[in-house]
């Protein structure tokens, strides 16, 4: 659905990056590894958010950290449109706290790749009830319409996960 309005794949993940959650900063050479994509592409898109204002910059040593621009008049209906876009707000911001000692979530699959669908894949890294997270799953899939897949790694795991050639393209959402 997103991608009709916004052709650019990149820029879709940069706003699913900055305006899921606006607390979230990541440099260039971060997205980069993050996207497995081009800096080119992603520098390009940075510069047209931030000459809109809508993501804002500071330097720290020689490192350029963005952040979404929570004082652009559309920042509030920007982050409001993302996170219906991607329909999982409620379980993120408000029972993460819940789950146990959850270190990171990541959307995966097509809603990673800037692509829409009726599957939302997360992953999870850390130790997590999963009783809890099956009874939110169960409540949330009905009121966002999407099917909720999720996978769950120990921090080891997704260490071993990350250095092995198999990995899959991913969106970090959410980190402690």
């Amino acid at each position: 659905m997103i991608e009709t309005l916004i052709s650019s794949k990149t820029r879709v993940k940069l706003l699913l990056k900055f305006f899921l959650n606006s607390s979230t900063r990541a440099y260039l050479r971060g997205l980069e590894e993050e996207f497995g994509e081009s800096t080119n592409a992603i520098r390009l898109e940075l510069n047209k958010l931030e000459g809109a204002g809508m993501v804002s910059s500071d330097v720290q040593g020689n490192k350029k950290y963005f952040t979404a621009n929570v004082k652009h008049p559309l920042f509030s209906d920007l982050n409001s449109i993302i996170r219906k876009y991607v329909g999982i707000d409620t379980i993120i911001e408000n029972v993460i706290s819940q789950l146990g000692e959850v270190e990171r979530v990541y959307l995966t699959g097509e809603f990673a790749k800037g692509n829409d669908s009726n599957m939302i894949d997360l992953e999870l890294v850390g130790t997590v009830n999963t009783n809890y997270l099956t009874g939110l799953i169960e409540k949330a899939e009905p009121l966002i319409k999407r099917k909720i897949r999720y996978v769950i790694y120990s921090t080891e795991e997704f260490k071993a996960l990350k250095q092995s050639k198999n990995v899959h393209e991913k969106l970090l959402i959410w980190s402690r």
